[in-house]
């Protein structure tokens, strides 16, 4: 069975972890969604780049989040977050995903 790219499964994670917290009116369930999928991709980043580079993703997939707070208010909340998400999946695909 293919495995999931780390790039689909960080993306996934801020889309659906905000797409969770809005229709349910529940933000520690969208955070719950928000962090599974970080510590998969996580872990998926530790594999294929090693723990420097996984740093950095992660780093990357946090600030993507907060910076998506900001960012919403400027453009709006949808386009925030498919915008921070495209980005940490382009970073992930970048350093750890095209590799594999």
């Amino acid at each position: 069975m293919a495995k999931v790219p780390a790039a689909v499964v960080a993306a996934g994670g801020l889309i659906g972890g905000y797409g969770v917290a809005r229709w349910t009116k529940k933000r520690q369930l969208g955070g719950v969604v928000l962090a599974a999928a970080g510590a998969a991709a996580a872990q998926q980043w530790k594999q294929q780049a090693g723990g420097k580079a996984a740093g950095a993703l992660i780093a990357a997939y946090v600030a993507a989040f907060a910076g998506s707070h900001p960012l919403a208010k400027k453009v709006g909340a949808w386009p925030a977050v498919f915008g921070v998400a495209g980005a940490v999946a382009l970073a992930s695909w970048a350093v750890a995903d095209r590799h594999a």
